[in-house]
């Protein structure tokens, strides 16, 4: 993915850990004030205004979307997904690893019915922090790894809207979702045409963004579906190269102000008393014990189905990609606002179990796949 590299991975965990610090110094208002602070664009009768914070959610990670689906569709196409078992694999472990983790929540909140709202709260692994995080920590690990993750993580998150649009929006504006279901009939239309150019499909894509971002829906998806409906070929075509245009400003740019954007958890009140919320440890134990769990039981039900698991893939590698899979952060910092809205102490408590969840689960993984899968300059010293 666009945070292969280490240095990369090392920035992003950088900015993660500055934005922690800034939520929590003598500085903290200031910084709140500045990542609220509102601005707009206006063209024509069109108007938006968004907070600093909401144009990097919004709109800078739609352009990392749209590269993760230009991704996907090169993998599912040509790549390490072109095979049926190999692609039936990351969606049942997707599937899995949101199951699961819902369950364990559901489970250890089971006596207070009034912390329930919070069952997905640990559903969604996060893909910058997980792709970056696993470059960073886990560089012995094989190429198939990325694919993998990257897939389960893209999956898993759609997963995750579709929750959100499901459970915690209040209402999907049926005219827009309807202007965005056009919008894709356009570049399907297009398609059809044989339509090779980049430029149509990019432009639609905004017009797409617009319809989305106000349909309810996270804005994301249309970078998404953009990325996927790009017409590619084998060896090149229009998605690899936007593609390649945006890996450096994603690598360098939108993924790291992301992280220091959204990584600033300000623990407020008494940390005894968190701890002892069982919303803390439902959403801890979620990502901790649950998602890895879960995401193995979906790749074992789909190899038992499928006769095996795919060429490329064993046991031993998924052991730590399920690890990684349960560093949750900013989809779950989201969905922690929209099941707790009107308990601050709820979701301070949510809040800290996804810290906690995230931190022990990328210690997990990251000591597992130290043990299976040393870095190379381990390997040659043993």
């Amino acid at each position: 993915m666009v945070a292969q590299g280490a240095a990369a991975g090392l920035l992003l965990a950088g900015a993660a850990l500055l934005g922690m610090l800034l939520s929590n110094s003598p500085w903290s208002a200031g910084w709140e004030a500045l990542l609220h602070s509102r601005w707009g664009v206006s063209l024509g009768p069109l108007h938006l205004t968004e907070s600093n914070l909401d144009w990097v959610n919004d709109a800078l990670m739609a352009l990392f979307f749209l590269q993760v689906g230009v991704e996907i569709k090169r993998e599912w196409l040509f790549g390490a997904l072109a095979e049926t078992r190999a692609r039936v694999l990351p969606l049942a472990a997707a599937l899995g690893g949101m199951a699961l983790p819902a369950l364990v929540y559901a489970g250890v909140n089971l006596a207070h019915p009034e912390f329930l709202a919070g069952w997905a709260v640990p559903a969604a692994t996060d893909i910058a922090f997980a792709l970056g995080l696993m470059a960073l920590f886990a560089r012995g690990l094989p190429s198939q790894a990325r694919v993998f993750l990257t897939a389960v993580a893209v999956l898993d998150d759609l997963g995750a809207v579709l929750i959100i649009a499901a459970f915690y929006t209040a209402q999907i504006s049926g005219a827009m979702s309807g202007a965005a279901v056009a919008t894709v009939l356009a570049m399907l239309l297009l398609r059809s045409f044989g339509v090779r150019a980049a430029w149509p499909y990019l432009l639609l894509g905004v017009v797409l963004w617009w319809w989305v971002l106000h349909s309810g829906v996270h804005a994301t998806v249309a970078g998404v579906l953009t990325g996927v409906l790009l017409p590619q070929q084998r060896g090149g075509g229009a998605g690899q190269r936007v593609e390649h245009a945006l890996a450096p400003v994603v690598s360098w740019g939108i993924l790291p102000l992301f992280a220091l954007a959204n990584a600033g958890i300000a623990l407020q009140g008494s940390l005894a008393e968190l701890l002892r919320s069982p919303v803390t440890w439902g959403v801890a134990l979620g990502l901790l014990l649950g998602k890895p769990a879960g995401v193995l039981a979906g790749v074992f039900v789909a190899a038992r189905a499928g006769g095996g698991l795919p060429a490329g893939y064993s046991w031993r590698l998924m052991l730590p990609l399920a690890g990684f899979c349960g560093i949750g952060f900013t989809m779950s910092l989201f969905i922690a606002g929209l099941a707790f809205p009107h308990s601050h102490a709820a979701f301070d408590a949510a809040r800290l179990g996804v810290l906690l969840g995230t931190v022990l689960a990328l210690g997990a993984a990251t000591t597992i796949a130290a043990r299976l899968y040393p870095p190379a300059g381990r390997r040659a010293s043993h």
